[in-house]
């Protein structure tokens, strides 16, 4: 009995002593994190990478395929217009109307002409086939025969020209009903019926096509030679995206489908084009907006998490640390997300090491503390445990030993 009390107070005495080891130990990690408390704990991860469809971005400009002038192409009074300005047309259309009395009587004109020519020619042609008898028969002289047909010659060439007057004239009586050339929207009507015209009135509307739509934009010469790149060829046709200045995007996607032969030296662009369907009559000759230009195929880029992005008035930036393990303020241009991941394409690169939690309260270029995770105040705790742990189960075995 005695001896077991002895062991009692042993084992109190050395729960006693362990307690005031740990409080020790707790003591002196407390002053080490009040030390640290100055000094803000963050956790870093590398830059990672992943293959993405390349986007590329552009001030864009909506052009109509065909915009034609409609002009006057003779002169005299406009008499009747068939439209109101708005329509949509098509090709063939009657337009306007010329007041056409001038040129039906001049079409009339050369047609009584080219008749009477062809008369007189028919004439010495019958005249001809008579003398040419009588001069082989020696009935008459040769000189009748030769008068004959240097007349009927003449009546020929006459023939010919009457012909080309009257096509002119039949020609000139068409230009009095005034058609549209192709299929659009008819623009302002700037001159207005009364008034005269020629063809040096300028344009009486304009004709925009609307069907296909053409967009133009300035592409950077890198962000060309990017998309040449990841391709392989400057000849793909690229799918691309056209948002309105308003941020509505378009609803039907379009082609690019041709591009400049030359840089701008000005500007160092080049200037790209894209064909897009517009059977909304959506979109309006020299509207402005926004294009996306996609690679055909996938490139490899570096993505950091959303998380780990602050953003102030210039833009999106990471922390990044650099050789001395500390922290750099690094602004980032991102070409949209996988996953809960930005795609960044200027700022960092694959390799880089950017704290992904704690940035709020980091300042460039000051010592921050690395923590990876929390196991080792897990261990801690354990460590703590499995100490009291082993001495009860210590107590337990003695007292349950003398039942």
């Amino acid at each position: 009995m005695r001896k077991n009390i002895i062991i009692i107070i042993a084992i109190i005495s050395a729960l006693i002593f362990g307690r005031m080891i740990l409080s020790g130990i707790a003591k002196a990690t407390s002053g080490k994190q009040r030390a640290a408390m100055g000094t803000p704990s963050v956790t870093v991860d590398t830059v990672k990478s992943a293959n993405v469809r390349r986007e590329f971005d552009a001030p864009a400009r909506v052009m109509a395929k065909y915009r034609v002038e409609v002009l006057a192409r003779i002169n005299g009074y406009l008499t009747k217009s068939y439209f109101k300005e708005g329509d949509f047309v098509k090709k063939g259309q009657l337009l306007f109307e010329i007041e056409p009395q001038e040129y039906t009587n001049a079409a009339g004109q050369a047609k009584g002409n080219l008749e009477n020519a062809r008369a007189q020619q028919e004439y010495y042609n019958k005249q001809l086939a008579r003398y040419k008898e009588l001069v082989d028969n020696d009935f008459v002289a040769r000189a009748d025969y030769d008068n004959v047909l240097a007349q009927r010659n003449a009546y020929r060439a006459q023939v010919q020209s009457m012909e080309n007057a009257y096509r002119d004239a039949q020609r000139n009586l068409s230009y009095t009903h005034v058609k549209s050339p192709v299929d659009g929207r008819v623009g302002i009507i700037d001159v207005t019926v009364g008034n005269y015209v020629s063809m040096n009135s300028g344009p009486l509307t304009t004709i925009n096509s609307s069907d296909p739509m053409y967009i133009t934009f300035p592409l950077e010469s890198k962000d060309y030679a990017e998309l040449n790149r990841i391709d392989g060829t400057p000849n793909a046709k690229r799918e691309v995206e056209f948002t309105f200045s308003s941020g509505q995007k378009y609803e039907f996607k379009g082609i690019q489908d041709f591009y400049d032969n030359r840089v701008d030296e000005s500007t160092g662009t080049i200037t790209m084009r894209a064909t897009f369907p517009n059977p909304k009559n959506v979109l309006l000759q020299g509207d402005f907006g926004r294009i996306k230009i996609y690679s055909n195929k996938n490139d490899e880029m570096p993505i950091v998490p959303q998380s780990a992005t602050m953003e102030n008035q210039e833009g999106l930036y990471v922390y990044v640390m650099d050789d001395n393990n500390n922290p750099k303020l690094t602004y980032i241009k991102t070409m949209g997300q996988v996953g809960t991941d930005w795609v960044v394409y200027e700022g960092v690169k694959k390799g880089d090491r950017i704290i992904t939690t704690g940035m709020q309260k980091v300042i460039p270029g000051s010592p921050v503390r690395v923590v990876e995770t929390t196991v080792q105040d897990n261990n801690l705790n354990s460590k703590k445990t499995n100490i009291f742990q082993r001495l009860i189960n210590k107590l337990k075995k003695i007292f349950g030993g003398n039942k």
